[in-house]
């Protein structure tokens, strides 16, 4: 990374093994949280060492989702998936070259105590252009971009002609991810991957939706992202929130604590799509380690054949 404390520049070495995911958009309620805490549950469910930063101080949407997560397997005493969680405040002082020191710090703090033992950091950004933002934009491997479906949230991407509704340039954050790409080049030479994840879909194909599409298509070219289609407009991703829950938790009564819908399919079915798409790179080890939890829960309440008993005994 190059953006420093006190606005100096200064180097950033990116973390040694943990695949660092940012979910970044300056405009609010895009569904980033929503998105991060998705694609960092379903991480953990595939075997992985995952561990989540919260850089929004202020709503702290990630951070109270997983604190209802923990909650909620305690209260229902289920054994739900957590990752290791940092919440990083913003400085609070009068000085601004003291607030992004203090914001340096304990953002390099919380990343530093990853690095080395977890397989990916997902970290969730304020839906505002702040130094934390882009500190974390510097540091991306994957750039999650949730987008919802309208030419009011597509305005923060891209310039569209208002007689043509054609595209005409990059819009403001685009630009943040290209400053975040050019800085990331200076450090170790590499480029992140930036998905613009369409969110809030519907099945209706307005004038709306295929103008956002054909923008898109040009768009990516130009700035070098990819889109892909998210979450579609349901309700039952809202009511996961309360308990912290995903879609990707078993689709079960008792987990759910109510009772399962179709919709549940759906948006698992949403999860999963979304996941492949992103082609994040799982390691094979955490996929045998979920393979054997798998085997052992489904024959740990089995009796012990005599042959095994047996076995056992000789091998001792």
């Amino acid at each position: 990374m190059v953006l420093g404390a006190n606005g100096a520049d200064s180097a950033w070495a990116k973390p040694s093994s943990a695949h660092v995911i940012v979910v970044g958009n300056e405009k609010g309620g895009s569904g980033k949280s929503t998105v991060a805490i998705h694609v960092a549950i379903a991480l953990l469910k595939a075997g992985q060492r995952v561990a989540t930063v919260d850089l929004d101080s202020r709503q702290c949407s990630l951070t109270h989702y997983v604190e209802r997560r923990r909650q909620w397997s305690k209260h229902a005493k289920l054994r739900l998936e957590l990752p290791l969680h940092f919440r990083v405040a913003r400085g609070e002082s009068i000085r601004l070259d003291e607030n992004e020191a203090t914001e340096f710090s304990d953002f390099a703090q919380a990343v530093s105590a990853v690095e080395g033992t977890h397989d990916f950091v997902v970290v969730d950004t304020p839906g505002a252009d702040t130094y934390l933002a882009r500190l974390a934009h510097s540091m991306a491997d994957t750039l999650i971009t949730p987008l919802n479906d309208s030419m009011l949230d597509l305005d923060v991407l891209a310039i569209v002609d208002p007689l043509t509704l054609r595209f005409t340039g990059p819009g403001h954050y685009a630009e943040i991810v290209r400053e975040a790409r050019r800085q990331r080049r200076v450090v170790d030479g590499k480029m992140m991957d930036w998905i613009v994840v369409r969110n809030r879909l519907t099945a209706v194909a307005t004038r709306n939706r295929r103008v956002v599409a054909a923008t898109l298509k040009a768009l990516s070219g130009r700035i070098g992202c990819r889109f892909v289609d998210g979450f579609a407009e349901r309700v039952i991703y809202r009511e996961f929130f309360p308990r912290g829950l995903t879609a990707v938790d078993p689709i079960d009564a008792a987990i759910l604590g109510a009772r399962p819908s179709l919709s549940h399919v759906a948006a698992q079915e949403e999860v999963r799509s979304l996941l492949a798409a992103l082609k994040l790179p799982v390691n094979e080890r955490g996929r045998r380690r979920v393979a054997a939890r798998a085997q052992w829960a489904a024959t740990s309440r089995e009796p012990l054949e005599l042959d095994e008993l047996l076995d056992g005994i000789l091998a001792d």
